[in-house]
């Protein structure tokens, strides 16, 4: 079971997704814009981030500037319906470890966490 932190403005969306998670068995947290992600991460503790790109208040990339700049250790992938390639680069360069397009099954999210989360038992606080 991983602690996954889903960051996206559309309710509609963090529904599906955070249902496709709890059925596969991860406990998810739940914000709706970048700026209450990053204030959520002290407390929840996340072993991922997933963010939408385009959300009010702070978008996806500034999010990831601002992981960036804290030097957070926590692996970060970005769900977004665009698909340019220099949208891609930018976020991977921010440090985001993957890029998944909209819509996304089950199967994606579930490969992508057990590629990205690996299995500890020391407490950490990774921002």
């Amino acid at each position: 079971m991983a602690k996954i932190l889903l960051v996206d403005d559309s309710k509609f969306q963090r529904k599906c997704v955070s249902g496709m998670l709890t059925n596969l068995g991860h406990l998810v947290s739940e914000a709706e814009n970048g700026e209450k992600g990053l204030q959520m991460l002290e407390t929840t503790k996340p072993d991922l981030i997933i963010t939408d790109l385009l959300m009010p208040v702070m978008d996806g990339l500034s999010l990831l500037r601002d992981l960036n700049e804290k030097k957070c250790s926590v692996p970060t992938v970005v769900v977004s319906a665009d698909i340019q390639e220099s949208t891609k680069k930018e976020c991977l360069k921010l440090g985001a470890k993957a890029f998944l397009n909209k819509p996304i099954t089950s199967a994606d999210l579930e490969a992508m966490v057990n590629h990205l989360v690996r299995p500890t038992t020391e407490e950490k606080s990774p921002c």
